[in-house]
């Protein structure tokens, strides 16, 4: 998601609702053993960073989960790099935990993570997204996609480490919408967070048919903040840990 401020969706009104979460019971109830060990592997929206999915990470480790970023800088590259990226940080975490790890992913980061999972099944234990937009990811708002289409063309202009215009319109596009059309390996769980307050992403094109589709109620800046997130989260992820199997023999990518 971009760092434009759309109505409704500012960045500042989202870190407003941070106390009402630090004062709900899903979030002061914390059993350290719940996680078992259980890697999660964060992945931020377009134009934001792993800062952006701390409170996430802090509220993961609390529960005896080890969270760990992404580290793809502010999420601004092209698809297919970022993709490589997060998978080879992917291969690390499952590496260091010794068992598949949990994609969580917000906005970009959902569909990213998503096309994680169709490349490296073997590493991904499941699968959650929020407000992802990933059955046409250039349906998200307009404001998103022309901050989009801006980076592409200074990327044209020589500036590295930006979305090119074949993230766009050209192979890297075709590519990945190809894998996102694909099914969710089987047996892989996935749930699929929307709102139909989202003024970003819209929350039809949230709809993985591959997923468990769970809606809330709050905008898209705030899907990390909202305590029903955490609510409807929290078993799945306790059942995911508890069914993980350890001692992950890697596969050479």
């Amino acid at each position: 998601m971009a760092k434009a401020v759309l109505a409704g969706e500012s960045v500042v009104d989202a870190l407003a609702s941070v106390p009402r979460l630090l004062r709900h019971p899903v979030w002061r109830a914390a059993d350290p053993t719940r996680g078992q060990g259980q890697g999660v592997l964060l992945i931020p929206g377009f134009g934001f960073g792993d800062r952006s999915l701390q409170v996430a990470a802090t509220w993961l480790a609390a529960r005896g989960y080890r969270p760990a970023g992404a580290r793809i800088g502010i999420n601004i590259g092209c698809t297919s790099v970022l993709v490589e990226r997060i998978i080879r940080r992917l291969e690390a975490h499952a590496e260091s935990t010794g068992r598949s790890v949990i994609l969580l992913g917000q906005s970009r980061g959902g569909w990213l993570g998503r096309l994680v999972a169709v490349e490296r099944p073997d590493l991904v234990r499941a699968l959650v997204t929020l407000g992802s937009p990933m059955l046409d990811p250039l349906g998200a708002h307009p404001k998103v996609v022309r901050v989009a289409r801006l980076l592409a063309k200074l990327s044209s202009l020589g500036m590295p480490g930006l979305l090119t215009a074949d993230c766009l319109a050209g192979r890297c596009y075709e590519t990945n919408m190809k894998s996102l059309a694909e099914p969710l390996p089987p047996g892989m769980p996935a749930v699929a967070f929307y709102s139909r307050s989202d003024r970003i992403a819209p929350w039809k094109l949230c709809q993985d048919p591959s997923a468990e589709c769970v809606e809330i109620q709050c905008s898209h800046t705030r899907m990390g903040f909202e305590p029903e997130f955490y609510t409807a989260v929290e078993p799945k992820l306790a059942e995911w840990a508890t069914d993980s199997v350890p001692r992950l023999e890697l596969k050479a990518s």
